[in-house]
């Protein structure tokens, strides 16, 4: 028995030390390359893009999300992660070539400097960027710089003839997780988690704190929302389990298996929960629904997530460049791996799964996703069947609804045609909205979008390229005039508005969610007793 102990530590050691040698002459290889063209190659060569290409080509050759991040793309992606950048404060859209203020940030220096929604910004600091073509990236130079800077802006505003010039000195602009935490009415709160930031937590907290009644039932929106820190997933997580549920695991080759648990701490650990998920809920929000489904802790309403359950860590590379690695798995406490399957350097085939689900027809019909039985698990409360392999199955599917949807209906958003239409009529009409509904209660209740009103934006896309079809405009006019009020409501007052009265409308898994909170105990039989 000694002998073998001994056989397989020094069988362990022998491998592990050739898988060392082999790294050592691959970076040997690679430089070799590198230091071969730079001194021989019969033109001047851009060794720089040579390096960064060969990185991409390695990394391609691992799993879909191993990749390559150069210093740029490496702030632009981690920036709504980190809660906060330094800049003026404004969100924009590019219309007609124009920057096109589509709010202020509330409480940033932009409002405080008196920036309203609908302002054109046609200059920064004397430099004309209006009628130039100018890049998203070039005006995030311009805007952004370190606190307590100063930047010049010239403002064109509607029915104002004169040029309005405004200095605005930068400061830190917060970038909030939450794009929406409400009171659908006393004792059931709604919030909408746009990702997994490092802020998010004392969002979440704060928006508690603000409920006029201590919420009883809770809808925790996590449709669309793509992940983000890992860590923040299993706080949020740990509000709504008891004390010592294990939350996920993680192992990869490198690293020790690693489980993190519930604590006493928690904001939401009883009380009715429902968790709406859908194709876009990834990663942290697979995390979450996977630990409240496994221990039977709240009810899941929507569609099957997107199945990403590998962990990514940044390693950073030198020159500001970075390469976000996979390093581990994760699984939630049933031992369920949610990640979905991958072939190693076939991304585009991984990429297009998503987009299968719809031309396959299971965003509409439930019954078409199989799963085999080796991926079968159970419940760690009640024993029902849940599945791994491949995202997360809600406890209810709603199918999407596309009774609307037409090529018109599709063409006037992904043109974003309906968004500068609203925010053109807003723009235009911004103090007599302000007079005529004072507050957004008001406006919810009274604020009418007729026939007329979806004439004028088919007027308007018309101007814009976009021919009427007459027979498909009916058929989307009801979700056009929800939209356009929605719309309405977000340029007044902000996103949290335009929430309001999409869930209140024609939010079918919304709905759904009040319906099994108002009778619990009939679904949590149904759905929870299912073996």
């Amino acid at each position: 028995m000694k002998k073998i102990l001994i056989f397989i530590i020094f069988l362990t050691v022998t491998v592990a030390n050739a898988q060392q040698q082999n790294a050592i002459e691959s970076i040997k290889k690679i430089g070799n390359v590198i230091n071969a063209i730079n001194n021989y190659y019969v033109d001047t060569a851009d060794i720089y893009n040579l390096s960064e290409k060969a990185v991409i080509a390695i990394l391609k050759n691992l799993d879909p999300h191993s990749t390559y991040m150069s210093k740029e793309e490496f702030q632009a992606l981690n920036e709504p992660l980190t809660g906060s950048f330094e800049g003026i404060g404004v969100e924009f859209t590019i219309m007609e070539d124009t920057l096109v203020i589509i709010m202020p940030v509330s409480g940033g220096p932009s409002e405080k400097a008196g920036i309203v929604a609908g302002d054109k910004i046609v200059a920064v600091d004397g430099q004309n960027i209006a009628g130039v073509n100018i890049k998203n990236d070039r005006i995030f130079k311009l805007l952004r710089g370190k606190k307590g800077t100063k930047v010049m802006i010239d403002i064109v505003r509607r029915n104002m003839k004169e040029i309005m010039t405004f200095e605005i000195i930068r400061d830190k602009i917060p970038i909030n997780s939450i794009d929406a935490a409400y009171e659908v009415r006393p004792g059931l709160a709604y919030i909408k988690l746009g990702r997994f930031a490092i802020t998010s937590m004392n969002e979440i907290i704060s928006a508690f704190a603000k409920f006029k009644t201590n919420p009883e039932a809770l809808i925790l929106d996590l449709r669309g929302n793509g992940g983000g820190i890992m860590g923040t997933a299993v706080k949020l997580a740990d509000q709504f389990l008891e004390k010592d549920k294990m939350i996920l695991y993680t192992s990869g080759a490198h690293f020790p298996t690693h489980a993190d648990l519930s604590t006493d701490d928690g904001i939401f650990k009883h009380g009715k929960l429902v968790l709406l998920i859908n194709e876009g809920s990834a990663s942290a929000s697979e995390i979450v629904s996977g630990a409240i489904q496994d221990w039977d802790r709240g009810i899941l309403i929507g569609r099957r997530t997107y199945g990403k359950g590998l962990v990514q860590h940044q390693l950073p590379l030198g020159d500001g460049s970075y390469i976000r690695l996979t390093i581990s798995r994760y699984h939630t406490p049933t031992g369920r791996v949610i990640q979905r399957p991958y072939e190693k350097g076939n991304s585009d085939k991984y990429m297009r799964d998503f987009y299968d689900r719809y031309t396959n027809g299971e965003v509409f019909n439930s019954e078409i996703i199989n799963f085999p039985d080796s991926l079968k698990y159970k419940t760690l409360v009640k024993g029902r069947t849940v599945y791994g392999g491949g995202g997360i199955m809600p406890d209810i599917f709603i199918p999407q609804d596309t009774s609307f949807y037409t090529k018109y209906y599709a063409k006037l958003n992904n043109r974003g045609i309906t968004n500068r239409f609203v925010l053109n009529y807003v723009s235009d009409n911004r103090e007599k909205l302000k007079a005529e509904y004072p507050s957004f209660e008001y406006f919810e209740k009274n604020f009418i979008v007729d026939d007329y009103f979806v004439e004028q934006l088919v007027t308007f896309a018309e101007k814009e390229q976009l021919p009427r079809d007459d027979n498909e405009i009916n058929i989307s006019k009801q979700e056009l005039k929800i939209i356009l009020k929605a719309l309405c409501a977000r340029d007044l007052w902000g996103m949290q508005e335009y929430f309001k009265i999409i869930n209140a409308t024609i939010d079918r898994e919304f709905a759904k969610a009040i319906e099994v909170i108002d009778n619990w105990e009939k679904y949590e039989k149904e759905i929870f007793e299912k073996q």
